[in-house]
């Protein structure tokens, strides 16, 4: 009897935690830093999580970006929704559904300073 590969274990998609923590890896191998994890689950409807990071500069921001969106694709059969923003605007925002990416610059990070907006979420992880 043929299987659907929908019904496969070979095809199963990492839960949002498993994803984040995956992709952690992804950026710490293209030298990202100050790295939080934020759990929104009690705060948001619109995501469970925001992964975090920092890039020093446009080529690494762009590297982080697009190493997350194939890693997530090759690794974890998952693919980003969306990406916005742009290195050159100092934010990239790869989208998963219920995991958001933010890639920041520093300075960028700074003036939106999410964390501060969403300080009542838990802190999962953070890497400075």
């Amino acid at each position: 009897m043929l299987q659907s590969p929908h019904f496969t274990e070979e095809v199963k998609n990492l839960e949002s935690l498993e994803l984040a923590h995956l992709l952690v890896e992804t950026i710490l191998d293209k030298k990202g830093s100050d790295i939080t994890l934020l759990d929104l689950r009690e705060q948001a409807v619109f995501a469970d999580y925001f992964l975090i990071c920092n890039g020093e500069n446009e080529r690494q921001l762009r590297a982080m970006a697009n190493g997350i969106a194939q890693d997530a694709k090759e690794k974890a059969r998952a693919l980003a929704k969306s990406v916005e923003g742009s290195p050159e605007s100092g934010w990239v925002l790869v989208d998963f559904g219920d995991l958001l990416v933010h890639v920041f610059s520093p300075e960028t990070r700074d003036y939106y300073d999410l964390e501060g907006l969403w300080d009542s979420a838990h802190i999962v992880m953070r890497m400075a």
